[in-house]
């Protein structure tokens, strides 16, 4: 099978822990997990290119083929794998690497990782690993395919961080951008900081500003979306379903303001309960359901 989506990233073991003292450890993670699920639930046929280290539950690995995802390109890494704390201080949260583990570039994928057979896939999304990973990993598919290659950044955009993150963004066609991931401009001086980050290939960056919303971004122009949920539990893997909704929306040929919607649909589901949990018991039914109550305006 040749995915509509091959998905390149991490899959981890999280500690999770809020500021209000509530904790969830051993949390299986990583934003594969939650790409695969949310692109999954639209039905789009998903390979996920990863390492996964041998604590990692077996049960969830077994829940994504379940879903029909194909892990063919998870490659076990015959130890354990990176387990992190997800430490959350109101919007923002701070990621740390547990001691003694083995380095994020060792548990991200290689070029060598992607079956052969999946080199025709329509799309390719790149979860956060460090920069030279994901720059290796956009050359390689860059030189089989002229796919759509969508980005979720590792690094902080930073003004002195510029210099190194101009020559892959050029490489990509669409950027998701979390709010606290862009330290350039402020208020509106964030569009035009934005603006001057479209160059090369890359036409789009979906700025995601979490309960807020975000503004889609193009040449000269800014398509806002709203965020919707039925409850919050947990914002672990948002932006991740999120992506995976509207790269879903993108494949079926929709406009972006109803791909958008499909990705706060998505995302909706992943905050409701622990981790992956609400994905997992969401099904297609009940995501265009929702889709169709919460976003009736949308163009099919």
């Amino acid at each position: 099978m040749t995915p509509d989506l091959v998905v390149l990233g991490n899959l981890l073991v999280d500690d999770v822990v809020f500021p209000d003292g509530r904790t969830r450890f051993a949390q299986p993670g990583g934003a594969c997990l939650y790409l695969a699920l949310g692109a999954a639930l639209w039905r789009l046929r998903v390979g996920v290119v990863s390492v996964s280290g041998d604590e990692y539950p077996a049960a969830t690995l077994e829940a994504l083929r379940a879903r029909g995802v194909d892990l063919q390109g998870v490659r076990r890494l015959g130890r354990a794998g990176l387990r992190t704390w997800l430490l959350y201080e109101g919007a923002r949260r701070h990621i740390v690497h547990r001691l003694e583990g083995p380095s994020h570039a060792e548990v991200s994928p290689v070029p060598g990782d992607v079956p052969d057979a999946w080199r025709s896939a329509a799309a390719y999304h790149l979860a956060p690993m460090p920069l030279d990973v994901q720059s290796g990993l956009v050359d390689a598919i860059r030189s089989w395919t002229r796919a759509r290659i969508s980005l979720d950044p590792y690094e902080l955009f930073k003004p002195d961080t510029l210099p190194v993150l101009e020559p892959l963004l050029s490489r990509l066609d669409v950027l998701f951008l979390s709010e606290d991931e862009l330290e350039l401009g402020s208020g509106e001086r964030r569009e035009d900081a934005l603006q001057a980050l479209l160059c090369g290939r890359l036409r789009t960056i979906a700025f995601k500003r979490g309960a807020r919303g975000g503004v889609l971004a193009s040449a000269g122009r800014f398509l806002d979306w709203a965020a919707r949920a039925a409850t919050v539990t947990d914002p672990t893997g948002a932006g991740d379903a999120f992506a995976a909704g509207v790269l879903a929306g993108w494949s079926r040929g929709e406009a972006d303001a109803r791909a958008l919607a499909r990705g706060a649909v998505t995302a909706s589901f992943a905050i409701e309960a622990w981790g992956a949990d609400a994905l997992l018991d969401a099904t297609p039914e009940l995501a265009e359901r929702r889709l169709s109550e919460w976003f009736p305006g949308t163009a099919r």
